[in-house]
């Protein structure tokens, strides 16, 4: 018996992996997180399979149904929202099922900051406005922030903002960041990335509060930085004329000039 953590992506069902459709197919039990994980993504469980939304179970709820899987032989696909590295909540089910000497595997999915910047057509990292992207969030009620991982402390860097389940505190996070982006800098509020009801706002930090739907009061993503106006950046090294690379030695004394593909 194997519990196998999958993530189902943002919220489109077909942006599930390939992999994950399969384990899912092949599991006897599914426990999905049913706030976010859309229903269509169900229809691959087998027939007959139990199927439980965890939505309204505590933690010691959803282990009591792993280890009655267990105890019957029965695979387990656990599905979260997103992908499994960040806010899935796994950690702890690891730290249960080890303990118990429970097997899992875990298998990535589409991240909602992925989505949200497809639906914008950004690039998140353009050369001379922003190489890095920093993923966080502000504290909430179910987890306060450690010291020294402050909106502050990131926007001092400069780098583009993947801001999560912070659009409840909005105002805050403006009142933050605009000293250190200015009140010009581009955001975007991405409402359900991926939905069918997905909605878009390109605003500024100084506008952003005015411009907000106010029925826009979760499942949305912000982004914040200068890599969103487009604007100012130069191109890719990796594709000028005269950039000498393996795939595209400039010369005979390259020192990809004798390269070819397999010597690595």
């Amino acid at each position: 018996m194997t519990v196998h953590f999958i993530g189902a992506g943002p919220g489109a069902p077909d942006l599930l992996t390939l992999r994950g459709r399969d384990i899912i197919a092949a599991c006897p039990v599914c426990l999905y997180a049913g706030s976010l994980v859309p229903e269509a993504v169900l229809e691959h469980c087998p027939e007959g399979a139990k199927v439980v939304n965890t939505a309204s179970l505590d933690l010691d709820r959803i282990m009591a149904e792993i280890e009655a899987a267990d105890a019957a032989g029965h695979d387990v696909a656990r599905l979260h929202s997103g992908d499994m590295s960040v806010w899935s909540a796994m950690g702890e089910q690891i730290r249960r099922l080890e303990a118990l000497e429970i097997p899992y595997t875990v298998t990535p999915g589409v991240p909602s900051f992925s989505a949200t910047a497809a639906a914008l057509g950004a690039e998140l990292t353009l050369p001379g406005l922003g190489q890095s992207v920093v993923l966080t969030r502000v504290s909430g009620r179910a987890t306060t922030m450690p010291e020294g991982e402050s909106l502050p402390n990131f926007a001092r860097t400069g780098a583009t903002l993947a801001l999560h389940l912070a659009i409840g505190q909005l105002p805050r996070v403006v009142e933050e960041l605009t000293p250190h982006y200015g009140a010009d800098c581009p955001v975007a509020v991405v409402h359900r990335a991926s939905w069918p009801d997905e909605s878009i706002l390109r605003s500024t930090l100084g506008r952003v509060e005015a411009e907000l739907d106010p029925a826009v009061t979760r499942t949305a993503l912000i982004l914040v930085g200068p890599v969103l106006g487009r604007e100012g950046f130069a191109e890719s090294r990796l594709y000028a004329p005269d950039y000498d690379r393996r795939y595209r030695p400039q010369s005979a004394e390259s020192p990809w000039a004798d390269w070819q593909p397999g010597d690595d």
